[in-house]
């Protein structure tokens, strides 16, 4: 059954499209403190931290620490895609969107908005009271995201070309888009294509399984 990546700037309330949308669909959510529960469970205790500190500019160039690096999104991806072999998840972030590209089955989705209004939403949510502080916070936030996106996936993260759908928040509310992803994915969900590669096509680690089936308290596939 298919799965949606949501990818999303600071700010543009793509959180909320992302939790609202797996409500209505009945998927599981699962962002990156469910993905770090289960790479805990799957051997990669310190997660958190070392996802992180991922990447600064002159860190890549220390060969150790780089390869580090590797085997932690190397671990990641795996779990990303065991998680669409089970089905039926919205995933928030962690380059769901990249790891996923090619499959039929996976909606994958960009949130956006205008660097204004963004900084607005970050001071609310984030009680910041300087606006300048909450837009440095903001811009800091969208230069680690590209740089990490691109220097691990190689991709660019604010190309429309990777996404199948880029909604930008400042023109359609967050109630509006979540009744457009769950009417695609409904959509989705009726498409057969025989040719087409879907994540029933994913090898499934054991282990794996077995702590994404304990993190989402599902132990049916979908």
């Amino acid at each position: 059954m298919p799965a949606i990546t949501i990818s999303r700037e600071l700010g543009s309330q793509g959180r909320q499209i992302a939790k609202s949308t797996a409500q209505v669909l009945g998927y599981h959510f699962m962002d990156k403190s469910t993905i770090g529960m289960v790479l805990g469970e799957y051997g990669l205790v310190e997660f958190g931290r070392e996802y992180e500190a991922l990447p600064g500019f002159w860190e890549r160039f220390d060969a150790r620490r780089m390869e580090r690096r590797e085997e932690v999104i190397n671990m990641l991806n795996r779990v990303i895609l065991a998680l669409a072999r089970h089905g039926n998840i919205v995933i928030l972030g962690r380059c769901g969107f990249a790891v996923l590209h090619g499959y039929a089955n996976v909606l994958n989705v960009r949130i956006q908005a205008p660097l204004h209004l963004r900084v607005a939403q970050v001071m609310n949510d984030h009680s910041f009271t300087d606006n300048k502080r909450a837009e440095s916070f903001v811009k800091d936030n969208d230069q680690i995201r590209t740089a990490f996106i691109e220097s691990f996936y190689g991709v660019r993260w604010d190309s429309a070309i990777a996404f199948d759908l880029v909604i930008d928040t400042s023109k359609i509310s967050p109630k509006q888009a979540t009744a457009w992803l769950v009417a695609a994915t409904k959509d989705l969900e009726q498409k057969k294509e025989a040719a087409a590669k879907t994540t029933s096509t994913i090898s499934l680690d054991s282990t794996l399984n077995a702590a994404i089936c304990e993190a989402l308290h599902c132990n049916d596939a979908h």
